[in-house]
């Protein structure tokens, strides 16, 4: 599984009210281009986010299901993004007051995605997961979801 970890200058509470607004999803995720709908129920186990990937006019619809929740310390998600498949994304985080230490642990399940060679897979989720990370930093310092 790919890992990235990133120290936040901003509070688990902040980053926290950011992922637990399905809406502001495609803000933070690379590769998400828009938010189609949010059940009432997010970030709850169960709950699923509509979203797309891609950009426009190539867009494929899809979802995103939460397979386990703790506020402000953990979300894992099945990102699904088809034709390329599944994903198990853990994020994590870890409250030191002002800071947050957040963590993104992602690896394919299911689909084409998993034949791509491990190291190789490593790298290019690895890459894409710093820049989630810069995102969601930016928005939680920000005030997004607020």
């Amino acid at each position: 599984m790919s890992t990235v970890s990133q120290l936040f200058n901003s509070p688990a509470a902040d980053v926290w009210r950011v992922l637990s607004d399905g809406w502001l999803y495609s803000g933070w995720v690379v590769g998400a281009s828009r938010i189609r709908a949010v059940d009432d129920a997010w970030p709850r186990t169960g709950a699923r986010l509509h979203h797309s990937v891609g950009a426009w006019p190539f867009v494929i619809n899809d979802s995103s299901k939460v397979v386990n929740s703790e506020p402000s310390r953990l979300l894992e998600l099945v990102a699904r993004g088809w034709p390329m498949g599944e994903a198990k994304v853990v994020i994590t985080l870890e409250d030191r007051g002002a800071q947050c230490q957040v963590t993104l642990v992602e690896d394919a399940i299911k689909g084409p995605g998993r034949l791509m060679p491990k190291f190789l897979r490593d790298a290019m989720i690895g890459v894409r997961n710093r820049e989630t990370l810069r995102r969601l930093e930016l928005m939680a310092a920000g005030g997004a979801g607020r």
